[in-house]
């Protein structure tokens, strides 16, 4: 008798956390304001004909990967490959596109015909895009993991490269945590996160290290930065807010408790209308105030939302591992569209030309029109950040391809 009342004891007990833990993954949405800390100022977007058009992940400091440019139909002109996974898109600056692929390979190849101006093999590995500023006629800069072939195993080896863009020497390396950030490129200042928990803001000549921080979980995303700060997610479960100049902490943040932790952000945040916006591994989109870091809305979807977002026309598009590409409310976090891509969204969204474009794990792209949700079209392909633009054409990933594309006529 008393084994049985034991055994419905542990039952209702189990069945007791089983709710509370539902409930606590539960934990209801945050509606935003329209007022409170928002500034719904137009997103800019790219000149036309700059010889930067695409410098860095996300395409401008604040990470909101959105820029003018040609609209589909589109027809594939040249494609360039290799034998290594390419899960970060290319940049695109002096006529030429820049990216790294799985192997530790940068490439530099002409963004009109796709042939290979040169390569840089680190021995490391790698999983970022690199960034490229105008020092030294052009430099470009990149971040890579732990050297070959102890990939994955010390948090503490990695590096941040400089190479002439013209030629692919190198000029410099700075030895920082094993960084798979995308690098920010702000003022003559590069700034890098690590596996080691650190955020580096190095001088962008030279590769000194000017300052660090040292949050306690890895930082693996990009950084953004906004009105002389740099936001930084971390695998602690905290979105930190650092003084650009000293890397002095301006506020942290965290998101909203489960039952047992907080989520982790690997999302590159992005910056806009004085928030910052960025996913969680709880599955939930972020709105915390820029200056403040008080959470100001926040969407729970139903998988990790592991990709950056793009930040268009007072729309926040990102896609989650629940198949759907959502576009907020950049305000209030309300839903206006969202679109069911069939498979799990991992990589992050751009938007060019009033069209965004994301892949999913399942192998393919898809074009959307970012005002509607409404498809323009979808191809075989493509896993992650799929699309950059250089104002005369569309450039795709496609695993380990890259794929230049014109208007059709």
């Amino acid at each position: 008798m008393k084994r049985a009342v034991a055994a419905v004891a542990v039952v209702a007990l189990g069945t007791a956390v089983g709710i509370a833990v539902q409930r606590a993954n539960e934990i209801r949405d945050v509606h935003g304001s329209t007022t409170v800390e928002f500034t719904p100022t137009t997103a800019t977007a790219a000149p036309a004909r700059s010889a930067l058009p695409w410098p860095m992940f996300g395409r401008v400091p604040a990470r909101t990967a959105t820029a003018s440019g040609i609209r589909p139909p589109f027809r594939r002109i040249w494609v360039a490959g290799g034998r290594s996974l390419i899960e970060f898109p290319p940049v695109a600056a002096y006529g030429r596109l820049f990216y790294a692929d799985g192997a530790g390979r940068v490439y530099a190849i002409s963004a009109a015909t796709g042939a290979r101006a040169w390569r840089y093999d680190a021995h490391r590995g790698s999983a970022a895009s690199p960034a490229v500023g105008p020092y030294g006629h052009g430099t470009v800069y990149a971040a890579f993991l732990n050297r070959f072939p102890a990939h994955g195993k010390n948090a503490h080896d990695g590096a941040v490269v400089a190479l002439a863009a013209g030629t692919g020497r190198m000029r410099w390396i700075a030895h920082v945590g094993a960084s798979e950030t995308s690098p920010l490129l702000l003022h003559g200042r590069l700034y890098v996160g690590g596996w080691d928990g650190v955020v580096y803001g190095l001088d962008a000549q030279t590769g000194r290290r000017i300052w660090t921080y040292a949050t306690h979980g890895p930082v693996k995303g990009g950084l953004a930065s906004g009105r002389g700060v740099v936001y930084a997610g971390s695998y602690d479960g905290h979105l930190y807010a650092l003084d650009a100049a000293t890397g002095r902490l301006v506020w942290r943040a965290s998101g909203q408790p489960t039952f047992f932790h907080h989520g982790t952000f690997y999302a590159t945040p992005a910056v806009a209308y004085g928030r910052v916006y960025v996913g969680s591994t709880d599955g939930r989109m972020y709105s915390f105030g820029a200056h403040s870091g008080r959470l100001r809305w926040s969407h729970r979807t139903s998988g990790y939302v592991y990709g950056s977002a793009a930040v268009w026309n007072r729309l926040v598009l990102v896609g989650s591992y629940d198949h759907h590409l959502y576009a907020f409310d950049a305000a209030t976090g309300d839903v206006r569209w969202r679109f069911d891509a069939g498979g799990p969204i991992s990589g992050s969204a751009t938007v060019i030309g009033g069209v965004v474009s994301f892949a999913t794990l399942t192998g393919r792209t898809f074009a959307l029109d970012a005002r509607t949700g409404r498809l323009l079209w979808s191809r075989p392909g493509g896993k992650y950040a799929p699309a950059v633009s250089d104002g005369i054409r569309v450039y795709l990933v496609g695993d380990a391809a890259v794929s230049g594309f014109r208007r059709a006529r």
